[in-house]
């Protein structure tokens, strides 16, 4: 006759603070190994992350600079999202340890970018456990959701705002008489390059930082729905300060950033709902 104990689910084992402590240091370390690893890969294919992807957006054939003129044409704007190539851009190194430095800089984040999936799923497989079964059922998909948010970030930085941002600087000049020639320092050029990635990238992560905030009590619809307005300046501010000062580019910009915070509204509306039906 079986044991009807048998049956009967053993409850899981707590853990002690150092024991989180070693299991998010191999999560940890298991990130670094993944990170050192495809930074590796990339040393070996150093001529296509810097020729083709990091230095595309200062050459004319750059892909968005062709979709860019063909849109404005098929919104009858004219040539108003064209972007002007017209000036040669020019890449230098003043310092000794200059190429060599980017060189590794720029490997290091085309490395972070593509393990960012893989070091959010390590970063759930952390969290997971301290989750109840029907949170774990409301949250399926949540590591697929912030990695294409954030490769999506990516995309629209690369695709949009830094062939704007670099065409821009490389043209601006005091007045019309000056005779200052714009020469770009390259660790300039590659940080600002992976700055406006990085930053529009994580940007971009907010409807999901909003589901999670909202599904553990400290966001609500209501609060973002209030704060629309202010939304609104915010949105601005940021495109002001990474986009070129001209009102087509701005405002190119400025659309999918607001589209953001309204996803980001729905988002909160979902994840209240599925919070209140957990409850029950």
């Amino acid at each position: 006759m079986a044991n009807d104990n048998e049956n009967i689910p053993t409850p899981k084992k707590s853990m002690s603070f150092l024991d989180h402590l070693e299991a998010l240091r191999w999560h940890i370390m298991r990130s670094a190994i993944a990170l050192v690893v495809v930074t590796t890969i990339l040393f070996f294919y150093s001529d296509f992350l810097f020729d083709t992807i990091l230095f595309g957006p200062t050459k004319p054939g750059f892909i968005t600079y062709r979709a860019l003129c063909k849109l404005s044409e098929w919104l009858h704007l004219g040539s108003s999202l064209c972007v002007k190539t017209t000036s040669q851009f020019k890449i230098v190194n003043t310092e000794i340890w200059g190429q060599l430095t980017m060189y590794m800089w720029g490997t290091f984040i085309g490395g972070f970018i593509l393990t960012m999936p893989y070091i959010l799923w390590e970063l759930w497989r952390f969290i997971s456990p301290a989750l109840k079964p029907k949170e774990l059922k409301y949250t399926r998909g949540i590591v697929l959701g912030a990695s294409m948010l954030f490769l999506l970030g990516v995309a629209f930085s690369y695709f949009i705002i830094v062939p704007w941002t670099v065409t821009f600087l490389n043209s601006f000049k005091l007045s019309s008489g000056t005779q200052v020639e714009n020469l770009f320092n390259i660790s300039s050029y590659v940080s600002t390059v992976t700055t406006l990635i990085l930053w529009i990238g994580l940007i971009f992560e907010l409807p999901m930082v909003t589901y999670i905030l909202t599904s553990i009590g400290f966001l609500s619809p209501a609060f973002l729905k209030k704060y629309r307005k202010h939304s609104v300046i915010a949105v601005l501010v940021v495109a002001a300060l990474i986009a070129p000062p001209d009102v087509a580019s701005q405002v190119f910009i400025s659309i999918p950033l607001y589209l953001l915070f309204e996803v980001s509204i729905l988002v909160s509306k979902f994840a209240e709902k599925r919070q209140k039906q957990a409850a029950k």
